[in-house]
This record gives C-alpha cells, sequence and structure tokens, in this order.
C-alpha cells in the first residue's frame, strides 16, 4: 500500500505542473471543415473544399504564416498514369485573393475567422479504381509560442458501392452486412443509412452500426502527431496490457484529454487497488468512463485510419433517435469484436439488446477490410 501512496504523490505533482503549462493560450489557432464537393469524370476528377481557421483568444493575434497541401490516394489498382495538382488560395475578409499559389503569411486577429480553399484535380486512367483521397493540410501557426507546425486531415471519398448485399442466418435471425463508401467527416449517418439501408429494409427490422464508423463520421480521430503526451500519459501508459489501446503515450493522452488527468488518475490508483487487493480486474474502465473502452488506438481500423486514434461516439443516443425518427426503424450502435463480444454503445426502446447480441455475436461485419459498417437485422418470428 506504500508503493501506491508513493506513487500517487508523484503523480499528483506530475498533474500540478503539467496542469499549469497545458493551460497557457499558445498557438491555438482552430482549423476546422467547412463545405466540401466531389465531381466524378471518366478521366478527371475535381474536389474543391475549404478549412476555416479561428482564432479563439480574446487578445492575441495568431498568425498563418504558411499553408501547403498534399495527398495521398487509395486505390483497388496502380496510380501509375493518375497525376494530381492543387490550387491552395485565400479567401480573407480583408485581402484579395492570390492566383500563383503562394499563401502570403496572414494575421488572424482575436475572435476573427478566415478561409483557406482548396481545388484538387485528379487526372488519369482507371480513375474508377480509386478509393479515397487522403488530404493533409500542412500549416505553421506563429504567435505567442513560437512557430508551431500544424497537420490537418480529410478523407474525401472517390468510390461508391452498387453491389447487392445478401441476408445470412445468425440465430433466430436474418442479418445483411451492407457494404458502403469510405466514410467521413462530409457523411451523415442517417443520410448514409438512407442511401445504403432503406432499399433492403422492411417494417421491423433493425439497424446497426458500428461505433468507429460513427465516430468517423463525427470527425473524432486524431493524429498521433497532433497528440502531445503529457506527463501522466508517459508514466501511465507502461501499465496497461500490450493489447490494450491505452498501452501508448499517444492512445492514453487521447482519453486525459477527453475526460480530464484528474479523472484518469483517480481510475488507475483506484482500479490499481482494487486489482492487486481484491483481485478485481477492470475497475479503471468503470471509473475512467466509456471512452477508456471504446478509443481504438493506430492500427485499429481500415486504411487510411489506421494511421489514426479514433475515439468512441458522441451523443450516441441522440444519433440512434435521429436513425429512428427519420427512417422509422430501431436502431442501434455498436462494438463489436471476432471474439464474439458485442457491447451496445447504444439503442432504442424497441431494440431488444439481447437480440442484437445474438445476431451479431459472429460479427457478421467483420473486423478486417470488409467496408461493412452497416449490420440489417431482421427477427424470424
Amino acid at each position: 500500500m506504500a508503493i501506491f501512496g508513493i506513487l500517487g504523490v508523484l503523480l499528483a505533482l506530475g498533474l500540478l505542473f503539467e496542469g499549469q503549462y497545458r493551460r497557457r493560450p499558445g498557438n491555438c489557432l482552430q482549423i476546422s471543415n467547412g463545405k466540401w464537393e466531389v465531381y466524378l469524370g471518366t478521366d478527371r476528377i475535381v474536389i474543391e473544399g475549404q478549412w476555416l481557421a479561428h482564432n479563439p483568444t480574446d487578445r492575441f493575434d495568431l498568425f498563418l504564416a504558411e499553408v501547403a497541401v498534399t495527398e495521398k490516394l487509395l486505390s483497388q489498382g496502380s496510380l501509375v498514369g493518375i497525376s494530381t495538382r492543387h490550387e491552395v488560395y485565400s479567401q480573407h475578409p480583408d485581402q484579395p485573393r492570390r492566383y500563383d499559389n503562394y499563401w502570403e503569411a496572414y494575421i488572424v486577429k482575436a475572435q476573427k475567422t478566415t478561409e483557406i480553399r482548396l481545388r484538387t484535380t485528379i487526372e488519369g486512367v482507371n480513375l474508377d479504381q480509386l478509393q479515397a483521397c487522403w488530404l493533409q493540410l500542412h500549416t505553421a501557426i506563429y504567435g505567442p509560442a513560437g512557430r508551431t507546425p500544424r497537420t490537418y486531415h480529410m478523407v474525401v471519398p472517390l468510390q461508391f458501392p452498387h453491389s447487392q448485399p445478401r441476408w445470412r442466418q445468425m440465430a433466430d435471425v436474418l442479418v445483411m452486412p451492407i457494404r458502403t463508401h469510405l466514410l467521413s467527416v462530409m457523411d451523415d449517418p442517417v443520410a448514409v443509412i438512407e442511401r445504403y439501408v432503406l432499399p433492403h429494409a422492411q417494417p421491423g427490422d433493425i439497424i446497426t452500426i458500428g461505433e468507429t464508423p460513427v465516430a468517423i463520421m463525427q470527425g473524432r480521430w486524431r493524429h498521433p502527431t497532433e497528440v502531445k503526451p503529457g506527463w501522466l500519459a508517459k508514466r501511465l501508459c507502461y501499465y496497461f496490457l500490450p493489447t490494450s489501446s491505452l498501452a501508448t503515450a499517444c492512445g492514453l493522452q487521447v482519453l486525459v484529454d477527453e475526460v480530464g488527468a484528474w479523472r484518469v488518475f483517480f481510475a488507475f490508483v483506484v482500479g490499481g487497488i482494487a486489482k492487486v487487493v481484491l483481485r478485481r480486474p477492470g475497475v479503471f474502465y468503470e471509473l475512467a468512463g466509456e471512452q477508456a473502452r471504446l478509443i481504438d488506438d493506430v492500427t485499429g481500423t481500415l486504411p487510411p485510419y489506421d494511421q489514426f486514434i479514433v475515439l468512441g461516439p458522441t451523443n450516441a443516443q441522440a444519433v440512434v433517435n435521429s436513425i429512428k425518427d427519420k427512417t422509422g426503424l430501431e436502431a442501434a450502435i455498436v462494438d463489436v469484436n471476432d471474439l464474439g463480444g458485442v457491447k451496445i454503445v447504444a439503442h432504442t426502446t424497441g431494440a431488444d439488446p439481447q437480440l442484437l447480441e445474438r445476431a451479431l455475436q459472429q460479427n457478421p461485419a467483420g473486423n478486417a477490410n470488409e467496408q461493412t459498417p452497416i449490420v440489417l437485422i431482421r427477427p424470424q418470428s
């Protein structure tokens, strides 16, 4: 017990110093996604979109010093014969646009917003093999914390499947795994279901969708380069099993950022005592909250999100309620694995959790690159 006391004092001191450091405003320019559109052709694809840069501080000027864009194409075939070019330009409220692709350093005043606009043209052969374009916005923010390089990400789907899904018998129900395009923040769960599920559904069916795809559509994914592991995360990550998504400093820091350092610290100390003294594992996850179980670290999902840390969805109950309101079908957000584990994150009142567990126990959606995030369940009388 004395060991836990000493460890507790050291962690508390670390939290104190880390909290003081992280409360500094720094170069906190906020960049978010705006509107995006895709124009698909046989020999040309055009992507147009915008990022919004906002200065949330009350008195600091923040400089958007540099802006550049690179891309990675995901394809089912070779990329030979395919070329890409970018036109990056500003849409400032007080300056005209430049046409030479040069980004002129710009001051974003306190509480002000400006726009970064992009037009990407993809040309070549076999463009129908392209699945998605992963755009990376590279910026340099200049301000009170010096010069800070940051990268932001946007995944644009380029392929939309038209395959005919098939029913499978699972226990006392029929299940239909449904393939979709590569989902991104451009998508809305209800719109995706209306597009891919409603043509095959009938009254009484239940829609289930994976928690990770919902989180991806909500933009709840972070690249490890965007995560700054603190004192607490760097030390506690060693105490988790290697298979845990919290066994890396970045994975654990994402949880710290989500629920707070003191909650993670408390859950770790109490969970450690419960495991060693009471022989009761899992207390940490009960105290740290649902996100502790739902976070997927790098490699936890399909490309290109295998490069990111994906959190669990937020407002999950509101999402399933919206699906039912718009489609009339019962719905659930689930977390399923190949080991038979089924966790119901949220469900509408008419979706029986026991029926869902029986239907999903063999994981009909799969955990690889099947790209079937939705499973339609039809109870059998």
